[in-house]
């Protein structure tokens, strides 16, 4: 095992295709990130596979997979992880489900964030929800803004649902993409998930946090998608698996939960809101302190996706040399090159669909005593002619703490 302190900056959705806009480069060549080209010239790169066939096209996925997680034996769904995020406890009979509030026009999803409903909106939505559909089975919990939590409690509610993710569907009308069964016992809890999500909007659209926000000219989060429902899983945390200690940074709860299952402190930074205008020195400052005392930081920025999924192709560049200059550069900036670093998206997002895709992201890792490569740049092209290959599975992790 590596002693070096070891940190992963995770820039979620920052990977891309080309733009002809930007004159046939992707966003993360034509930003200005001296921080993360730094990192590629001064270590090895590759690609890395975080999201495989046969598993969802979804952020838990792509994170498990950097993390070193076995998902044939250890992916619960997203629902139990953003459980773990708000601390709420899951028996052996609970199902969690991701709840997203979000914006429907004439029977169509329009936004999947809901318009980044502000949090005080969301939770009374969430209180509202909770007056409508709730009882003693059947509970409504507010997580950050637009992503919240139902869970069902009882035998005869089952994860065995098909339910797509509301950002693969935008502009789609929500009737033509309810939940359905995989098997017939989960039939009863996909009816009940067609019926609130379909019963919901009415309901949500009356509501006076909602009427407020269309006449301030916001948009309405008058709908909800659930989604990527499980039971509580058993994850290897890092030390069993790599005999390290570590700490989880991230504002959503996805990642905060993930970082629980996997034994990590979670830290919480003021300021931290999961979109382009989050506290990026307050994340740096708390990377910083936490690598005194702990093997491994994981530091998560959610902001690059959620512009991606925007399409915003102006806020995608300016959320990635945000990270670069006001994260990556500012940690480094702290230590010397005895800090191992490595850096990589999740997954990609092009701006041209806004959606999740399969490809391959790339990767830089600077450690300690190894010899760099030839990549002078970090870049989706410019990775792929490091000596790193194509990595999956625990390779990351494995390399970083194994190797």
């Amino acid at each position: 095992m590596r002693t070096n302190k070891t940190i992963i900056f995770l820039g979620d959705g920052m990977a891309d295709e080309p733009v002809a806009e930007l004159g046939g480069k992707t966003p993360l060549q034509f930003a200005n990130t001296p921080a993360m080209d730094s990192i590629a010239r001064d270590g090895t790169n590759g690609t890395l596979l975080t999201l495989p066939k046969g598993f969802p096209t979804s952020s838990e996925v792509a994170n498990m997979s950097v993390l070193g997680c076995d998902l044939e034996t250890e992916y619960c769904g997203r629902g139990p992880l953003e459980a773990a995020g708000r601390g709420i406890p899951l028996g052996p009979d609970d199902t969690a489900f991701r709840l997203n509030l979000v914006t429907i026009e004439n029977g169509i999803l329009k936004d999947s964030a809901g318009g980044h409903l502000a949090q005080n909106d969301a939770n009374n939505l969430i209180k509202l929800l909770n007056e409508k559909f709730g009882s003693d089975n059947i509970r409504f919990h507010p997580g950050v803004s637009y992503r919240n939590i139902m869970i069902l409690k009882g035998k005869d509610f089952s994860p065995r649902v098909r339910a797509e993710k509301p950002d693969d569907n935008h502009r789609e009308r929500l009737i033509d993409h309810l939940p359905s069964a995989i098997e017939p016992e989960a039939e009863h809890t996909a009816q009940l998930l067609r019926k609130i999500m379909t019963e919901a909007t009415p309901i949500l659209e009356s509501s006076p946090t909602n009427k407020h926000l269309a006449a301030e000219g916001k948009p309405m989060a008058n709908g909800i998608w659930l989604w990527s429902g499980g039971k509580a899983g058993s994850l290897k945390t890092i030390k069993e698996k790599y005999g390290i200690t570590g700490a989880a940074i991230s504002a959503v709860d996805v990642i905060i939960g993930l970082g629980r299952c996997l034994g990590m402190d979670v830290i919480t930074v003021p300021g931290a809101t999961g979109y382009i205008d989050t506290n990026y020195e307050g994340k740096a400052d708390a990377a910083i302190e936490a690598l005194k005392n702990h093997d491994f930081v994981f530091l998560h920025l959610e902001a690059i996706d959620e512009v991606s999924h925007e399409q915003n192709l102006k806020n995608k560049i300016r959320a990635i040399e945000n990270f670069d200059s006001r994260i990556i550069g500012k940690v480094l900036a702290a230590f010397g090159k005895e800090l191992n670093v490595a850096v990589l998206p999740d997954h990609p997002v092009p701006i041209s669909t806004g959606k999740h895709t399969r490809t391959p992201v790339p990767v830089a890792a600077r450690i300690a005593g190894k010899k760099p490569d030839c990549v002078q740049t970090f870049d989706e092209i410019a990775c792929k002619q490091g000596i790193l290959g194509s990595m999956k599975n625990g390779d990351l992790m494995n390399l970083l703490f194994r190797s």
